[in-house]
């Protein structure tokens, strides 16, 4: 026993006491951090594509922490059985075979977890039953250890089947609908997760510049060629003649009937109707303007006849000075039948009404 210290009773119960109390303000704290590292991971998952390494990872860390917290309560509960039984411990020499379990555990973890007080403890058994005892409990002589309790802190990695089941979970409560990219084999389920390879991470995706140079999710859509449309049908207003549409369609059908001849596939060929505006009609203006004039000398030629009869009639009464204007008058009318082709109507109208005088 040293010369300034040894085990002290009154000295090791309140450390119990307080490392209850250490246990469980560590085990709400991993608590509240565990559900962010869901949230967190329910995002992963939920991102196009899903970051399905990253998400992993994360479970990993998840697992170990939901295995530290599942420590922290069977030592917080070792810590209140040798709360109670103090009095046991200081009366008794050697540590008794009911406590040997609990005690050595509680040593055995001191080194383990982030718990101050375990330290102190693991000091006043050292003081009542020896070095060697403390020895015996660190390697695990005779495995006097709470079996679940070292598998909770090991150091060793949880297999691969544990870290999917519980990224399925998280993506069932968060309704994500994620379903792994990699199946597990046979021999990989016990097995620790494999390292990442990298496939769920995107290709320039730091600067948005991935589909440009061509990396990234592929896109179905980009392999699809372009619709060709055709062209704009011609309004209503537009003349279109009956020939341009009869051509039209006389050539369409002739085409169709060479795909058809050639044996090709036509599912695989679209048709496309094409458009082609016919030439504008041109007015006849000139034959317009000489049938016009025909007409005019026609009726022109009818009028001065139909003057001249009457003019006739007239002069036959009259005196002979008339007869001289009659004569004059049908020399006029004569000179104005053969120039009534070039005159207007309005001339002779005037030409009418000198002679009616």
């Amino acid at each position: 026993m040293p010369l300034f210290g040894g085990y002290k009773a009154t000295k090791l119960k309140p450390q119990l006491k307080m490392a209850v109390t250490r246990f469980t303000i560590a085990s709400n704290k991993k608590s509240a951090l565990m559900k962010q590292q869901i949230r967190e991971i329910a995002k992963l998952l939920a991102e196009d594509p899903p970051k399905e390494e990253k998400a992993r990872i994360k479970a990993e860390a998840l697992i170990r922490d939901d295995n530290t917290v599942e420590a922290y309560e069977i030592l917080q509960l070792h810590c209140e059985l040798l709360s109670e039984r103090i009095n046991l411990i200081t009366q008794s020499k050697d540590c008794p075979p009911d406590m040997l379990s609990t005690v050595s555990t509680v040593i055995w973890a001191s080194t383990i977890v982030d718990i101050p007080e375990l330290i102190e403890i693991r000091k006043q058994f050292r003081y009542k039953y020896g070095k060697e005892f403390d020895e015996d409990c660190m390697q695990n002589v005779g495995g006097i250890l709470n079996e679940r309790v070292t598998s909770k802190l090991s150091v060793q990695p949880p297999s691969a089947y544990l870290v999917q089941t519980y990224l399925e979970k998280i993506s069932d409560e968060h309704e994500v609908g994620w379903k792994p990219t990699v199946s597990l084999k046979a021999e990989e389920i016990a097995q620790p997760m494999a390292a990442p390879t990298g496939y769920s991470v995107q290709e320039g995706a730091a600067s948005g510049l991935n589909k440009a140079a061509g990396g990234g999710v592929s896109n179905d859509s980009a392999s699809v060629p372009p619709v060709l449309l055709p062209p704009k049908a011609p309004s209503s207003s537009t003349y279109v003649p009956a020939a341009a549409t009869e051509s039209t369609t006389t050539a369409t059908c002739s085409n169709t009937a060479k795909v058809e001849d050639d044996g090709s596939d036509n599912d695989d060929i679209e048709e496309v109707d094409i458009y082609v505006p016919a030439a504008p009609k041109s007015q006849p203006h000139s034959n317009s303007n000489s049938n016009s004039n025909s007409n005019n000398n026609n009726r022109n030629q009818n009028d001065m006849s139909s003057n001249r009869g009457r003019t006739q009639s007239a002069g036959e009464g009259s005196k002979g000075n008339d007869d001289e204007d009659g004569d004059d008058g049908d020399d006029e009318n004569n000179n104005t039948g053969s120039q009534g082709g070039d005159d207007s109507y309005e001339d002779l109208a005037k030409r009418f009404a000198m002679l009616s005088k």
